[in-house]
């Protein structure tokens, strides 16, 4: 749940190439990802995508994940399902936003 007092905020980015409308639109793929900080499950998510259907796909790699640890097997299913050219951008902000995750929660023990 959103509302919960355990869920935080973290946006993880990467580039994207300049002839991808992400680029035209945005400037850089962003993906923001509320996750409980106890658990470290991905509660909810939304990126920069240009197409809802975009979005959908995404948020279903992700939803149910955890964030406490580097997932491999998440970057494996992401470049093994996603085909987007924005393939390395989401790949990239994953690891971006884990990192943060883990600096966070670091920070609080």
């Amino acid at each position: 749940m959103c509302d919960d007092k355990n869920t935080i905020y973290i946006v993880g980015h990467g580039k994207t190439a300049t002839d991808n409308a992400i680029t035209s639109n945005y400037k850089i793929f962003f993906i923001g990802f509320i996750v409980d900080i106890n658990t470290g499950e991905i509660i909810d998510l939304e990126c920069t995508a240009t197409l809802d259907i975009t979005r959908r796909f995404i948020r279903r790699i992700f939803l149910g994940r955890n964030f406490s640890l580097y997932d491999p097997s998440l970057e494996s299913e992401i470049l093994s399902r996603y085909f987007g050219t924005s393939q390395k951008a989401l790949v990239t902000a994953y690891k971006d936003a884990q990192k943060r995750f883990t600096e966070i929660k670091d920070k609080r023990a």
